[in-house]
């Protein structure tokens, strides 16, 4: 085996994904083996940088299709470019959406209103007005 190359064991351990989930993305075009380590699979190192990109993008609502097409994008893809920025406006939403919801967490942990879901600080960290 290539001394560059890190055996399917390493990856699935580094990368938090079952062999099965490699053999997939592999069958979908979005990774490749580089070599074999006796029948086992063996990957490029940068192949752990592409499956966080993955995971990622996964857990961001990205389908498999989608991921393919934006690891194979070519700067003159225009329709791409305009999946990809709706789809970043989209994240940008969850985010501060996500992000309410943490700070009200923080102040709910802490607050002693009573009610909780009453106090001025939590409804604000909600995004919601104050009750007058």
């Amino acid at each position: 085996m290539d001394e560059g190359l890190i055996d399917i064991g390493e990856v699935t351990e580094r990368s938090g994904l079952a062999a099965s989930a490699l053999r997939f993305y592999e069958r979908k075009g979005l990774i490749r083996a580089e070599g074999r380590n006796g029948l086992r699979r063996a990957y490029r190192p940068e192949t752990l940088e592409r499956l966080a990109l993955i995971t990622c993008a996964r857990d961001a609502g990205f389908t498999l299709a989608e991921i393919a097409a934006f690891l194979g994008a070519r700067p003159s893809d225009a329709e791409l470019r305009e999946r990809l920025a709706a789809r970043e406006r989209a994240v940008t939403g969850r985010i501060a959406q996500l992000t309410r919801l943490r700070d009200s967490l923080r102040h709910a942990a802490a607050c002693d209103h009573d009610p909780l879901v009453d106090c001025p600080e939590f409804r604000q960290a909600l995004g919601r007005v104050p009750r007058g």
